[in-house]
């Protein structure tokens, strides 16, 4: 029994990151390394990209003080900062094990504030939830919006969808079809887990109070408001490294919005940071808007790979902040 759980532990590190590698080593197979570090050095602008940064911290802090919000009728009063480090620290774990964040960062709230793990698990199912339905109307409206916007392209350019689909090659499709099975059987494989996690009365009950527990926030219009805010400094965080780079600087945000929701999809394929299934989604996006294939791959190569260096040095410096943050006893929850 002990041998199968180190196996299947072994494999939620390893087939993430070998699937990962894969989509990486095709799309980057032909690639001009050399012409790398020149864009790095002199073929972009840093201004943009630096710009773009604060973003990506203000997504995640806006998440933390979410997530203490939806907390708080539960009778749980978090302190902001631990919401804020067991963010951060969940986002960089999740580039060794995906998916994991979620639960360490129940799990920190409990060491650090004495918060009831399921509760707390409840809440990060709720919010969730009102990711997906962000999601959902965010590609609802942009879908709306890109139907004028493509009826005009094809009909300048003469592009059809046969030629569209053309330029789809035939390992296109594979690796789409690969992301679709991987992403079906995480979500089957989550949902048993959820069921696992509920096995126990009290277990189930405090995770059904905490998914529950957006129906008592007391400022709703608030919670909507970090709710859009979320999404809005992630969508900055991508859009404003178009400006970075001559061949996407004049794209306009219509093509960054659909980039950018195209993106989001792709990375719930289980993934370090979505490495390899963004990579390609991007990258087949900026190529159906005429960008180069060659400076396609090298925008999205730069792009997810500094983001991720932020993610990294977010999470290391929660590490260190946790460090030197004193635990707080459980029953400080009630009186704070």
């Amino acid at each position: 029994m002990e041998t199968r759980r180190i196996v299947q532990d072994g494999l939620k590190i390893i087939f993430p990151l070998l699937l990962g590698s894969l989509i990486l080593w095709w799309m980057y197979r032909d690639f001009d390394w050399s012409g790398l570090w020149q864009a790095l050095e002199s073929g972009m602008d840093w201004t943009w990209m630096w710009i773009s940064m604060p973003f990506g911290i203000l997504a995640q802090v806006l998440r933390a003080v979410r997530w203490r919000q939806a907390l708080l009728p539960l009778g749980e009063r978090p302190r902001l900062l631990s919401c804020v480090h067991a963010v951060f620290l969940s986002y960089a774990s999740s580039l060794v094990i995906p998916r994991v964040g979620e639960v360490l960062r129940c799990g920190m709230l409990k060491k650090y504030d004495g918060i009831h793990f399921s509760k707390s698990l409840g809440t990060v199912v709720t919010e969730r939830m009102v990711d997906a339905l962000v999601m959902l109307v965010l590609s609802a409206a942009t879908v709306l919006l890109q139907l004028r916007v493509f009826s005009v392209f094809f009909a300048e350019t003469g592009i059809s969808f046969a030629e569209l689909a053309g330029r789809f090659s035939a390992a296109g499709y594979w690796v789409t079809a690969v992301c679709l099975l991987v992403l079906l059987a995480f979500l089957v494989t989550l949902a048993r887990r959820l069921s696992w996690w509920g096995y126990t009365r009290g277990v189930l009950h405090n995770v059904t109070d905490g998914i529950l527990s957006l129906r008592n926030v007391r400022n709703i219009p608030l919670y909507v408001f970090y709710s859009l805010g979320i999404w809005v400094a992630y969508f900055l965080h991508f859009y404003l490294t178009f400006y970075c780079f001559s061949y996407t600087s004049g794209l306009g945000i219509t093509a960054a919005l659909i980039a950018f929701v195209v993106g989001s999809f792709a990375v719930l394929v289980p993934t370090p940071n979505g490495a390899g299934p963004w990579h390609f989604a991007v990258k087949t996006i900026l190529v159906l808007y005429g960008v180069g294939e060659q400076d396609g791959v090298m925008f999205v190569l730069i792009v997810h790979t500094l983001q991720t260096l932020l993610v990294i040095l977010l999470g290391v410096y929660a590490v260190l902040a946790l460090a030197f943050t004193r635990q707080r006893q459980p029953v400080g929850r009630l009186g704070q």
